[in-house]
């Protein structure tokens, strides 16, 4: 055996809340005012609510204001006063109380992010890593793809049952590659181990609960090549049944779930949150074409997988440096030496390029909201605009 695990968290975990309402704030804001500056984290604990950190907007927003998009998150989230859970068993949207903590963005970092010839600095120093593969049809490895599936399966049963289970959610599935030349190829085996665990009702018991779950596995859709319900280790509830939940058992943060947001550990991580950030933040935005670079590379039939390394200085436009690895596996008459500068020389990779190319300063319901992409996941999903493989013709040229 060669094995490989990946987790997911639902919307309703403590920290995807922190998250959720983080980026609420930052919709509101750009929604309002393209060009507002953010930079907001959140945490939750027990039954607060602390907003701080850096805005610079034309939106104006009164602490009322800040705490209506609370209440407004949490409730879409599913912490919606559901009378099945107490107030002592998980979050009711009445008693949330919230501090708001922001300041102005220094302008001395401002003088750098916008500049006068109307290039746009990145937002901070740091180091982005985005990665593909060919593990599944998104290109997205397939621990943490099959983890999100049975994530989304219980908790939007949860949403609509909520006489039955709450919404803070965890699952977690284990690869069996056979050996690591498998691995590191893209050829898993079959899931060797899927653990759920999901709150629910005093008045269940745990033979309920774990048949209940058991159901929701089987209706997931895994792929019957990999997922034999018969051999696969599956573990419901492993400590037992539980009915306390929320922030009000388990504290949330921003930037605490970033192996859950992006590959689910199968690739390297930058150093910075996406969560909480407007786009000139290259945490968020260099992620974001990363993916869009190694996604490209692994669908236009270059590579097996790939990962991609971007980093900036602050106040500068250009990355400081571009790096393509394919872990071996690129085509024969191609290296990484050479996808490096072809992505180099081919895509600027300045926020304000970034910006453009996905248009990350106009959220909005009919193209994207970063709530939502807080609470997927900040790859991974079709149609993100970071997800569109717009660019196959420029890249198999490398294949002639």
């Amino acid at each position: 055996m060669y094995l490989f695990t990946s987790e997911v968290v639902s919307p309703g975990h403590p920290d995807k809340c922190a998250d959720i309402i983080a980026d609420s704030i930052v919709d509101r804001l750009i929604i309002g005012d393209p060009k507002s500056r953010v930079a907001s984290e959140v945490f939750v604990a027990g039954r607060h609510v602390i907003i701080g950190g850096e805005v610079t907007s034309a939106t104006e927003l009164s602490i009322e204001g800040y705490k209506q998009i609370v209440i407004d998150a949490l409730k879409k989230i599913g912490y919606n006063g559901n009378p099945h859970f107490t107030k002592e068993e998980c979050l009711h949207p009445d008693d949330v109380k919230v501090q708001v903590l922001l300041n102005r963005q220094s302008p001395d970092i401002n003088q750098g992010v916008d500049q006068n010839d109307g290039e746009t600095g990145a937002g901070d120093q740091g180091i982005m890593f985005g990665y593909a593969d060919s593990e599944t049809a998104n290109y997205m490895p397939s621990a943490i793809t099959y983890a999100r599936m049975l994530m989304e399966k219980v908790y939007h049963y949860a949403l609509s049952h909520p006489h039955k289970l709450g919404v803070d959610i965890k699952t977690q599935v284990t690869m069996d590659y056979g050996v690591k030349d498998n691995f590191e190829h893209c050829h898993p085996q079959h899931i060797h181990t899927i653990v759920v665990s999901a709150p629910c009702v005093h008045t269940m018991n745990i033979e309920s609960v774990r048949e209940l779950i058991m159901e929701l596995i089987l209706d997931t859709g895994l792929p019957t090549n990999l997922f034999d319900p018969k051999t696969c280790i599956i573990h419901i509830n492993p400590t037992g049944k539980y009915v306390s939940h929320s922030s009000l058992h388990d504290s949330g943060l921003t930037g605490r779930k970033l192996i859950v947001d992006s590959f689910g550990g199968y690739s390297p991580i930058g150093g910075g949150a996406q969560s909480s950030k407007d786009y000139t933040k290259v945490d968020r935005s260099g992620l974001y074409a990363a993916r869009w670079i190694a996604k490209h590379i692994v669908a236009a039939e270059l590579a097996k997988k790939c990962v991609v390394q971007i980093s900036y200085a602050i106040g500068v436009a250009k990355p400081t440096s571009v790096a393509v690895d394919t872990y071996g596996t690129s085509i024969e008459g191609l290296n990484d030496d050479i996808l490096s500068q072809f992505v180099m020389d081919n895509f600027s990779l300045t926020p304000n390029w970034i910006t453009k190319k996905f248009n990350l300063d106009h959220p909005s319901e009919e193209t994207f909201l970063y709530a939502d992409v807080a609470s997927r996941g900040q790859v991974g999903q079709s149609d993100y605009p970071w997800e569109k493989l717009d660019e196959l013709s420029t890249f198999k040229v490398l294949r002639s």
